[in-house]
């Protein structure tokens, strides 16, 4: 990992990982006139991406220190120093970018909820049904508009709909 690293000189190295952090932080990336003499236009769209996703995913995943010099053991000694420096330094700011882009996936946002269960004794079709439902309507805001949403569900789509809650939360739980 960070194999091209070490062709740039090291008193440029803190620079160049500070313009990556930028750029996951949604400032300008470094640019390839600032760097082409040092590699190769396909060296560097690799050394973006290797670069990028190295940040992403140690901060992401919250990487202990010792495990990420495990992954840049092959560097030398002072670079492993400026890349942990870097990412001691602006871990929080990437997280929260991380953060930021998760949860911008959808601007939409529950703000209240109300359930009633019923029991369908029959219907059109079925002269004794006895199935079980449950109304859900849902007030979710998005844009500053509040939209009320109402569903029926039975017993399976009903637990469908709890294991997706469960999953999703977990993921967040993971992401705090």
């Amino acid at each position: 990992m960070l194999r091209l690293l070490p062709k740039l000189p090291e008193s440029r190295c803190a620079q160049f990982l500070h313009k990556i952090i930028d750029g996951l932080c949604g400032r300008a990336y470094p640019r390839f006139q600032d760097y082409g003499g040092v590699w190769s236009l396909t060296e560097w769209l690799e050394i973006l991406e290797e670069t990028s996703t190295f940040f992403k995913v140690n901060v992401g995943k919250n990487v202990p220190e010792d495990k990420i010099i495990q992954q840049i053991e092959e560097l030398d000694k002072n670079y492993q120093d400026v890349i942990i420096k870097c990412l001691k330094g602006r871990k929080e700011e990437i997280r929260q970018t991380l953060l930021e882009n998760v949860t911008s996936i959808s601007s939409a946002q529950l703000q209240d909820f109300d359930w009633q269960l019923k029991l369908a004794l029959s219907s059109d079709k079925i002269s004794a049904l006895q199935m079980p439902l449950v109304n859900l309507d849902l007030d979710v805001r998005e844009n500053d508009e509040v939209k009320q949403i109402a569903i029926e569900l039975d017993k399976e789509e009903l637990q469908n709909l709890i294991n997706s809650l469960e999953a999703a939360n977990k993921v967040v739980l993971q992401l705090k």
